[in-house]
């Protein structure tokens, strides 16, 4: 019996499928260390690792696979996530990359799908807008605890898929100029914000199946855009109503044209300032079955459906 013969339902040849697809992790210290761990777990094969931070005491109450030992060590959090991945696939293709992910585009431009885990609306715009420009499908995924009037608390998260063609952060108002600019203006003044393992266990399982889906195909429904959002005093993830609002609207944010340009400097985003000149408009089919990820030609309906 074979290590993934429980998951065969996902198509035939899916082990090779999941094997030769490579998966950009950003961020890893609460949710992307989910991602890692299940990955691994379902037979992902190669993974780009990135996140510029050591384990902190404060990432043991969220964090999977770290220790006491590994925050008295000050171990990276990547390497800590190299860990987990090669204790379940020992021959894992592995990157890591303590850095900020603007500085190793390079390395993030080959993935298959990238997942983010960052903390800000800024971040999370930037990475969506490199994943845009190079054609990469983004999942993204947070969690936030709202103090509420009557002094309780309200825990809440999202889930949001980001297809090139389709519907992205922006369309969905969850990105918003006056949300960034009013981030930018508390910047440093917050302090950490509150987080739990739960909620970051809940949603990223939801978007290791959202990767799965585009990876594998074992039914029939898939779209173009994915809105998940987590209520967690209620215990309810539902779909938000911008999934019907917006699935098959073309994203007037990344017009095609905008899409591979060979001068393209995601880094220059964040203020780094830092040159890349390599782009990358590539076909790269991940299956000779039922799926395949074209990069270079997505459909410009709006619809994103592969």
């Amino acid at each position: 019996m074979k290590r993934l013969d429980r998951q065969s339902f996902l198509g035939r040849d899916s082990d090779h499928v999941l094997d030769a697809a490579t998966v950009g992790l950003v961020g890893l210290g609460g949710g992307g260390s989910h991602h890692a761990q299940q990955l691994a777990h379902v037979g992902i094969g190669g993974f780009v690792l990135v996140d510029p931070d050591t384990i902190g005491l404060t990432n043991t109450n969220r964090s999977v696979g770290g220790t006491l030992a590994d925050v008295e060590a000050e171990l990276p959090k990547v390497d800590i996530a190299a860990r987990v991945i090669r204790g379940i696939n020992p021959g894992a293709r592995i990157k890591t990359l303590e850095s900020d992910w603007r500085l190793v585009l390079d390395e993030l431009k080959d993935c298959d799908v990238i997942l983010g885990a960052v903390d800000s609306f800024t971040g999370r715009d930037e990475l969506e807008k490199f994943a845009r420009r190079f054609l990469i499908p983004y999942v993204d995924v947070g969690m936030d605890v709202l103090e509420l009037p009557d002094g309780q608390f309200l825990i809440s998260g999202q889930v949001i898929m980001s297809m090139p063609g389709g519907p992205c952060l922006r369309c969905c108002h969850f990105i918003t100029d006056e949300r960034v600019q009013r981030e930018a203006e508390r910047y440093g003044a917050a302090g950490g914000r509150p987080q739990v393992v739960w909620p970051n266990g809940l949603l990223a399982s939801t978007a290791v199946g959202i990767v799965l889906e585009l990876l594998t195909p074992w039914h029939r429904s898939r779209s173009g855009f994915v809105y998940m959002e987590y209520d967690g005093n209620r215990r309810t993830v539902s779909v938000s109503h911008w999934m019907k609002d917006l699935e098959h609207r073309q994203c007037p944010h990344y017009p095609p044209v905008e899409t591979g340009e060979p001068g393209f400097d995601g880094r220059r985003q964040g203020g780094l300032g830092v040159d890349t000149s390599r782009g990358l408009a590539v076909r790269h089919e991940v299956s000779d079955e039922r799926f395949a990820v074209t990069r270079a030609a997505m459909p410009r309906d709006g619809s994103g459906s592969l």
